[in-house]
């Protein structure tokens, strides 16, 4: 059963009308706010096809603003330079064998996982634990790299992962509803140009069906993203 809130909030948007990102980012400012400071997404249904290999749809995007998360980063490196730079950018956890051997007994509390090259090798084995949770490093992502630091640090200041589900649906997070809506509006328009870049050569017809952008708990605003894509 929708809430006061929610209802109040579809009183102030037509749900059937895609309205520019200017327009989307201003009428999410005008419904009523949660008691907590909520995650503003976009949300991307795209018209690929997930299960063939040449129409993944995958990147990173820096947020002009940052996400608004306080991101926590595990970085796999077998101790030396690697290590200590991590250290120094600010990661939470750096280590190998004992993180290895920690992610193995189950543990997960982390938001990103960075890896050296050469550490890969060991780190490939937590497939089965950190590949459902999204966390598996990845060289597409930026997430192994010899420059831990560089990747620590870009992390936390704001670059988030994309990626197609089962559905062809993307889910991005673009920042808090405390956000400002130029902030928002900034770092919503640098994930579309970034997923209409993402564009696998493979996909004919139409790429991007709909777009939405939301608040945790308010209901979606369609953004009209035909004048981001090049024909």
């Amino acid at each position: 059963m929708p809430s006061k809130r929610y209802k109040k909030a579809t009183e102030v948007v037509d749900g059937h009308k895609p309205y520019p990102l200017k327009g989307a980012v201003e009428i999410l400012a005008k419904f009523p706010k949660a008691k907590f400071n909520e995650t503003v997404d976009m949300a991307f249904r795209l018209g690929v096809d997930p299960k063939q290999s040449d129409q993944m749809v995958r990147g990173t995007v820096p947020l002009p603003h940052g996400s608004g998360k306080v991101v926590r980063v595990l970085v796999f490196a077998k101790g030396g330079p690697a290590a200590e730079a991590a250290k120094a950018a600010g990661a939470e956890y750096v280590g190998f064998e004992d993180m290895i051997k920690k992610c193995q007994d189950g543990w997960t509390d982390f938001d990103v996982a960075v890896a050296t090259p050469e550490a890969m090798g060991e780190v490939r084995k937590l497939g089965k634990v950190l590949g459902p949770r999204g966390l598996m490093p990845n060289p597409k992502t930026g997430t192994v790299t010899d420059d831990t630091a560089k990747a620590v640090k870009e992390v936390k200041a704001g670059r988030v992962e994309f990626k197609i589900d089962k559905a062809g649906n993307i889910h991005v997070p673009v920042g808090k509803a405390s956000f400002t809506p130029i902030q928002l509006e900034e770092n919503a328009r640098s994930v579309i140009e970034a997923v209409v870049k993402a564009r696998p050569h493979s996909v004919k017809g139409t790429y991007i069906h709909s777009c939405t952008i939301s608040a945790t708990m308010s209901p979606p605003v369609r953004v009209d993203v035909r004048e981001y894509i090049v024909h």
